[in-house]
C-alpha cells in the first residue's frame, strides 16, 4: 500500500532540469573563464566579506542568474530575487528594508538580484541607489541590453560591469553531458546519441538553459535519445549541417551563387539554413561584405554600405535579432545590379605585379618633400588637378611600361553605367586617344 510520503513524493512537481543543475560553486560554472580566474572581481566578491555592486551583461542563458545565486550560496548570504518585469518601487524598497533589518539584527548580508534590470524605469533605479551607496545589500543586476543605454549613470558608476559571453559549443556539450550523469539531473537514466548531442548544441545557440530545457523534453519522450527524439521533443527538424564539413561549403556556395543570380528567395533560404544550424553570424556577415564589392561593386555603391552596416549590427545586437539585419543585406545584395569589374581590376593588377610588370614611378609623381628631392628632379612638372577645369589634367600617372594596360573595365549595369561613360572619357583624355 502506498504511503502518504510516497504519494506526496509522486505528486510533487520537480524543479526544471535547468534549475536542478544550477552550479553551487564558481568551480562548477561552465564558460565565462575570463570572469572566474584568480583575482577577478567575482572571486574577490566570493572571498571577501565586503558588499559589492555588479552588473552582469550578456545574452540569455550565459549564467547571469547562476552567478548571482553562486555568490549568495558560497558566501552564505540571503538571496533575494526581484524581477524588473513585475516589481515596482514599493517591492524594491520592501526588499531593501528587509535586508537592512536582517543586517542590523543578525549581521547577515543580502544579495539583491534584479533580473532584467534594464526594464526598470528611472524612479525604480533611483530606489536602488541608497542601498548600493550605503552597502546595505550586495546588488547584482542582470541585463541582456547595453547598460550604458538602459541604466542610470549614478547606479552604473557605483557598480562593476562584467560582460558575459555566449557559451561555445564545447561548453554547451559539457553542460548537457553533466546533466545526463549528475544525480541532480538525469542520473544516467537516459542515453544521448552523438548526433542528437550535436543537434541539441546547435539548437541551444550558446544558451545553456535552452540546451537543458530541450534535453529534459527529449528525456520525457524516451530513455534512448536520438536525433528523431530531439526533433519530436522540440518540434524542430534537425538541420543537416556540419560547420566543418561538406554542408558548410555547399550551403555557403549556394548562398553566394543565389545572391549573384539575383534570387532573393533562395538567398534568404540559405541564410536561414545557416543561422538555424548555428553558423557563426560574423562569418555570414563577412561573406556578404565581400560579395558587395566582388559581385556588385559600383553597379550599386550603396550595397557595400548596407553590408558593412549589417556586419556592425550583428556585432552590436547578436542573434537572434541580428538575422534580420543579415536578411536586409542579403536581399539588397541579391536584387542589386551586378558587376564584377572591381574584382577583375584588382585581380589583373595583382597578376601584373606578381609577374614583375611594375615599372618606375614617373619622376613628376615622386615625393618631393624631403631634402635633396628637388636635385633628383622629383616632383618636377607635376600638374595639380584642382588648378584645372573639371579637376582633370593630362599627364602620365602609370609607369611608362604599363601606360596602355587596362584594369578597370566597368559594365553598363545600374549605377555603373554613368561611371563607365565618365571613365571612358577620362581615360581617352589622359592617354591621348
Amino acid at each position: 500500500m502506498e504511503s502518504l510520503f510516497d504519494a506526496a513524493a509522486r505528486d510533487a512537481t520537480p524543479e526544471p532540469l535547468a534549475v536542478r543543475m544550477r552550479p553551487r560553486t564558481l568551480d562548477e560554472v561552465i564558460g565565462q573563464r575570463h570572469l572566474l580566474g584568480s583575482g577577478t572581481p567575482l572571486r574577490r566578491l566570493v572571498e571577501s566579506e565586503a558588499p559589492m555592486s555588479l552588473f552582469l551583461w550578456g545574452p540569455p542563458g550565459t549564467g547571469k542568474t547562476t552567478l548571482a545565486y553562486v555568490v549568495s550560496n558560497v558566501t552564505k548570504r540571503r538571496f533575494v530575487e526581484v524581477s524588473a518585469v513585475s516589481a515596482g518601487v514599493k517591492d524594491v524598497r520592501a526588499a531593501i528594508d528587509a535586508a537592512r533589518t536582517e543586517l542590523g539584527m543578525t549581521g547577515r548580508q543580502t544579495v539583491l538580484f534584479v533580473d532584467e534590470v534594464h526594464r526598470f524605469n528611472k524612479a525604480q533605479q533611483d530606489a536602488l541607489l541608497p542601498a548600493v551607496e550605503n552597502r546595505w545589500v550586495t546588488f547584482i543586476g542582470a541585463t541582456t541590453e547595453n547598460p550604458f543605454f538602459s541604466v542610470i549613470s549614478p547606479l552604473l558608476s557605483r557598480s562593476l560591469l562584467l560582460t558575459l559571453e555566449s557559451l561555445g559549443d564545447e561548453d554547451v556539450a559539457e553542460v548537457v553531458g553533466r546533466a545526463l550523469t549528475d544525480p541532480r539531473g538525469l542520473a544516467g537514466r537516459a542515453t544521448l546519441h552523438p548526433d542528437a548531442l550535436a543537434q541539441l548544441v546547435r539548437l541551444a545557440g550558446g544558451d545553456a538553459r535552452r540546451s537543458l530545457t530541450y534535453l529534459e523534453a527529449a528525456a520525457l519522450l524516451a530513455d534512448d535519445i536520438t536525433v528523431e527524439v530531439v526533433e519530436k521533443a522540440v518540434d524542430k527538424a534537425a538541420v543537416r549541417y556540419d560547420r566543418q564539413g561538406d554542408q558548410h561549403y555547399d550551403v555557403i556556395s549556394a548562398f553566394i551563387k543565389s545572391m549573384r543570380g539575383s534570387d532573393a528567395d533562395a538567398a534568404v533560404h540559405y541564410l536561414a539554413r545557416m543561422v538555424e544550424a548555428g553558423e557563426d553570424p560574423r562569418f555570414i556577415a563577412r561573406r556578404i561584405v565581400i560579395f558587395a564589392s566582388e559581385d556588385v561593386g559600383l553597379a550599386d555603391p550603396t550595397c557595400l554600405q548596407v553590408a558593412v552596416a549589417a556586419a556592425q549590427a550583428v556585432e552590436f545586437i547578436g542573434l537572434p535579432e541580428g538575422k534580420i539585419n543579415l536578411a536586409h543585406a542579403v536581399i539588397h545584395c541579391a536584387l542589386a545590379p551586378k558587376s564584377n569589374a572591381v574584382v577583375k581590376a584588382i585581380g589583373a593588377a595583382s597578376d601584373d605585379v606578381r609577374r614583375g610588370a611594375i615599372g618606375h614611378v614617373p619622376s613628376h609623381l615622386r615625393d618631393a618633400h624631403y631634402g635633396g628631392a628637388k636635385k633628383l628632379g622629383h616632383g618636377d612638372g607635376y600638374k595639380y588637378p584642382h588648378d584645372f577645369d573639371h579637376g582633370v589634367v593630362k599627364q602620365d600617372y602609370a609607369p611608362q611600361e604599363l601606360r596602355d594596360r587596362r584594369y578597370y573595365e566597368p559594365t553598363t549595369h545600374g549605377a555603373e553605367a554613368p561611371v563607365a561613360e565618365r571613365w571612358a572619357k577620362i581615360r581617352a583624355f589622359l592617354r591621348g586617344t
